[in-house]
C-alpha cells in the first residue's frame, strides 16, 4: 500500500483510468480495446512502482546469509 500521498494519487488516477475506460471501451462489446487499456495502465502502474517505491527486496523466510 502507498505510504506517501503521491503513492496514494497514482493509484486513484490508476482507478479513475480504468473505470473511464470501462466507459470507453465497455468489455462486453470491445473486450480486445478494454484489456489492451488495462493491459496498459497496469504496465505503467508497476513502472511507476518499480521507479519510485521502495526498493525490491526478499521478504520471506528471513534475511538471506552468503
Amino acid at each position: 500500500m502507498p505510504s506517501a500521498w503521491q503513492g496514494w494519487l497514482v493509484l486513484l488516477c490508476f482507478v479513475v483510468l480504468v473505470l473511464i475506460g470501462s466507459f470507453m471501451f465497455p468489455p462486453s462489446k470491445q473486450p480486445g480495446a478494454y484489456a489492451a487499456l488495462v493491459g496498459g495502465l497496469c504496465v505503467l502502474l508497476v513502472a511507476v512502482c518499480w521507479l519510485k517505491g521502495e526498493p525490491p527486496r526478499w521478504r520471506w523466510g528471513g534475511e538471506k546469509r552468503p
